[in-house]
């Protein structure tokens, strides 16, 4: 629409200034035209003057303006003839003499042709007056004849060149309005629909890119239908990957940790052995616990979304039941949980995933929080939607890993303070996503986060 805007602006600019150059250049042609009349009026007064001056001696001015005007009569509209002292010594009109009339006299064009220049004026009803300096044989300026055309023929064609050019201009606006809509909607819709894949794709949603075209928007197309395809089997292979992996170790973790725990409630001679041991158990729960949030996640991605039990859910009533579950672990670290939930706010999830996305984040915001501090859990909706808030009053995220540590097996830089694995967060994100919902997160590095599930309302 900009590009229409400054076409139309150009193309306005170049019509007034098309329609400033015609009044120019018309008026011009016009001037030297009533010059070249001048020029020819000027040698036929003259040769009077002349043939009159050789006769008497002397010049009389009734008897020159008199065969002056005989001459001359037809000359214009309206010719006069006035006298260095700007006397009207005579008037003929339409080609017939008139002995009384009283014309309108423009005094400072009778006054700049005896200084020997051309004078004109244009007056509103479109006549021109003319005056020409008529000198002697000692070339002084005694006479000025002035004739009178009307121009309203000009004014006319001027008008219809107008008419043409702006009727012009307005079919060729409408016309470059149509083609530039038309250009740009077949333009912006297969990059609109690009744009649309590109956004999926980064949401790991690899649909086939198709465009009916052979120019670089077609090519571009096919690029992008060639990396989804390699992207979606690389991921595939990623978790398929990760899912044997996880299978594999889960049995011998589970020996390791029963024979950690064998030697760490068996030993209870060397204290320096049994911190060994607990250390061992310690970790290996730690891998533990990671090998069940890979297996999950594993089995999370190969199930669909129409796969994954549904049913009216009010997530006030989970979130108090997650939040119950967990308030004895915020106690022990001298957390106050504020609960504010809000009454029949329903959506369509499976309850164990949406309890384990809810369990997640509060566990989170505790592992994360100051001592003597508050986290808040609260539910509510907001316009169509859904909405569980907590916030704490911990560590806080930096603003530029906000977007990343909702990616597998990133942690801020600043959590070091507390265990994880960098799934958590993921997991959740992936959960809500499955029921077409969304994460949003705010943040502050020692201030606090405070993480929302919004989801569609049933």
């Amino acid at each position: 629409m900009s590009y229409l805007f400054f076409s139309v602006l150009s193309f306005a600019i170049i019509i007034i200034s098309v329609n400033k150059a015609i009044d120019y250049f018309s008026f011009v042609t016009i001037e030297k035209k009533m010059m070249e009349k001048a020029d020819l009026y000027e040698l036929s007064f003259r040769e009077i003057l002349s043939k009159h001056e050789s006769s008497t001696g002397e010049d009389q001015d009734s008897d020159v303006a008199r065969n002056a005007l005989e001459r001359l009569k037809t000359s214009g509209q309206e010719v006069r003839i006035y006298d260095s002292h700007l006397r009207l010594l005579g008037l003929a009109v339409d080609g017939i003499v008139i002995n009384d009339g009283t014309p309108s006299i423009f005094k400072g064009n009778i006054e700049n042709a005896l200084k020997g220049n051309y004078a004109y004026t244009v007056t509103d009803a479109k006549l021109l007056y003319f005056a020409v300096p008529i000198q002697d044989m000692y070339y002084q300026n005694v006479y000025v004849f002035e004739f009178v055309e009307d121009l309203s023929y000009f004014y006319d064609i001027m008008d219809q060149i107008r008419y043409i050019l702006f009727a012009g201009a307005v079919g060729f606006i409408v016309l470059i309005t149509f083609s530039s809509v038309f250009i740009a909607r077949n333009t912006t819709k297969p990059i609109k629909y690009l744009l649309g894949a590109t956004e999926k794709f980064s949401k790991q949603q690899f649909q086939q890119v198709q465009l009916n075209r052979k120019d670089e928007l077609g090519m571009l197309a096919a690029g992008l239908n060639r990396m989804g395809i390699q992207l979606s089997d690389y991921i595939q292979h990623q978790k398929q990957f990760v899912s044997n992996v996880s299978h594999e170790l889960k049995t011998p973790l589970a020996a390791i940790r029963g024979f950690s725990q064998y030697l760490y409630e068996g030993e209870n001679e060397d204290k320096n052995l049994r911190k060994i041991y607990y250390h061992l158990v310690n970790e290996s729960d730690r891998l533990t616990l990671l090998i069940n949030e890979l297996l999950m996640l594993s089995r999370f991605d190969k199930a669909g979304s129409e796969e994954i039990g549904k049913e009216k859910t009010d997530l006030s009533e989970l979130t108090d039941h997650v939040v119950e579950e967990m308030r004895s672990k915020a106690e022990n670290k001298g957390l106050t949980l504020e609960v504010k939930l809000g009454k029949t706010v329903f959506a369509n999830v499976n309850q164990i995933l949406m309890s384990h996305a809810i369990a997640n984040i509060l566990d989170n915001a505790i592992k994360y929080s100051k001592a003597d501090t508050r986290i808040g859990i609260e539910t509510f909706i907001r316009q169509k939607e859904a909405v569980i808030r907590i916030s704490d009053q911990g560590i806080g995220i930096n603003e530029n890993e906000i977007a990343r540590v909702q990616e597998r097996f990133y942690r801020a830089k600043n959590a070091s303070v507390a265990k994880g694995s960098g799934l958590g967060l993921p997991m959740c994100k992936e959960i809500v996503e499955k029921f077409n919902g969304y994460l949003e997160i705010e943040s502050k590095i020692d201030a606090g986060t405070t993480v929302s599930i919004i989801l569609p309302l049933s």
